[in-house]
């Protein structure tokens, strides 16, 4: 099995390499986070982002699981699926297979999410509101509901208990749910109908199954490495594992199974939401960096902050996933730029320097930066990786030398044809 993931706060790009890569393998599959992830992909002109749905999907002869470590918003499930069919892709259902252990999120999670965030006040982290936090925390706490729920004769009965326990909860928030509530249920239940009509299984199962009939498996991180429960910037994080040790977990496989892991990262850096971030730029350099990159989140439309890259998290990141190969995403945005800078180190709130990620990303004073020469020129996603511009060469192997790993691809622009291997 090999595993696909961010190596910074998300949004690297997983869901276009995954479209490059998919031809490559039979299964394809996702293994945590929910509806907060947005897997943007691009070809034959058309654009189209997915947020619970494998990016294997537009693949022919590729089964997309929907793992175990997942949380599954059915209402937003149902509107992807639909729209992928309305735009052509008649047997979308039929590639999808849902894991009987995965989450459910319920109308009353998303109205916790609300209220939890609302009672942080101006320490906000940033939740895309979508409800997955709640569900991660009924997951952990026993009395979440699973998929595989959905066919037991008291359904309704257990939607209902854990409904009430959320409204208690709701009612210490003093969070008006009365008027949102019956309109979220009736778009639940009609998802739920429609749900049961997908094809479930257990997804360990089948999963150890196809590779031990040598077939080629892909699994598909949602969210950066650095917003992991417990080794990202927390408590500004998801709810999940998102590092390589996850597949494990959200999909039932061995960590001996898992063989090449391949790490993503942006030719800078960019964030979504609240928290640290030491590399961030407030001038006109981090504003064109937003928007020749159109930073501007796929799932919440909100601007990305933006940045140099920061080599220290990079590091880190492909340390704690054992990361063998990287690839390099969004090279294009860097085409206009006659320096680059890139953080090699930090200098700390008490004086010292550092290469290593600190506990509190806010100890950081200031990064340090060493600069490079761009290479100030577009860049033709038809050549060959060797006859890349020997600047843009100097930057990979900068960065391969830091890192050390090898970087095997690189992105020049959204489409899958834009994409140069080694």
């Amino acid at each position: 099995m090999d595993i696909l993931l961010g190596m910074q706060w998300g949004d690297e790009g997983k869901g276009k390499v995954v479209d490059v890569l998919a031809p490559k393998y039979d299964v394809v599959a996702r293994f945590q986070g929910g509806p907060n992830a947005g897997h943007t992909l691009e070809f034959d002109g058309k654009k189209f982002v997915l947020h619970q749905i494998p990016s294997g999907v537009f693949q022919e002869g590729t089964s997309n699981i929907i793992g175990n470590g997942v949380v599954l918003d059915i209402r937003i499930f149902r509107e992807e699926i639909e729209k992928l069919e309305a735009a052509g892709f008649s047997d979308i259902k039929s590639k999808i297979l849902l894991s009987k252990k995965t989450h459910l999120i319920i109308p009353t999670h998303r109205l916790l999410d609300a209220a939890y965030e609302k009672s942080k006040g101006d320490q906000k982290i940033g939740s895309t509101l979508k409800g997955i936090g709640p569900t991660y925390q009924d997951k952990s706490a026993r009395v979440g509901l699973r998929t595989g729920d959905l066919f037991a004769e008291d359904f309704e009965a257990k939607y209902n208990a854990l409904k009430n326990k959320h409204i208690e909860i709701l009612k210490f928030y003093d969070f008006d749910y009365t008027e949102q509530l019956p309109e979220m249920e009736k778009e639940f239940f009609s998802a739920v109908d429609f749900l049961k009509t997908m094809s479930f299984v257990n997804s360990e199962y089948f999963v150890n199954d196809a590779l031990k009939e040598g077939k080629k498996v892909l699994a598909e991180g949602a969210q950066g490495t650095l917003l992991d429960v417990d080794f990202g910037s927390y408590p500004f994080v998801t709810s999940s594992n998102t590092f390589a040790a996850g597949a494990s977990t959200g999909l039932g496989v061995a960590p001996n199974s898992q063989k090449n892991i391949y790490g993503i990262f942006k030719a800078y850096c960019t964030r979504v939401g609240s928290g640290p971030f030491p590399t961030e730029l407030f001038d006109e350099t981090g504003e064109a960096l937003q928007n020749l990159g159109h930073e501007f989140g796929a799932t919440t439309g909100r601007r990305r902050r933006c940045g140099w890259l920061d080599l220290p998290i990079l590091k880190y990141a492909v340390m704690i996933n054992g990361a063998t190969e990287l690839f390099m995403m969004k090279a294009d945005v860097m085409n206009t730029f006659e320096e680059i800078s890139i953080c090699t180190e930090y200098l700390l709130k008490d004086g010292t320097k550092t290469k290593e990620v600190p506990y509190d990303l806010e100890d950081i004073k200031e990064p340090i930066y060493t600069t490079l020469k761009g290479w100030n020129q577009e860049v033709d996603p038809k050549l060959s990786f060797e006859e890349l511009p020997q600047e843009l060469m100097e930057y990979i192997k900068f960065i391969e030398d830091y890192i050390e790993v090898p970087i095997t691809m690189v992105s020049l622009g959204p489409d899958r044809e834009e994409t140069i291997m080694k």
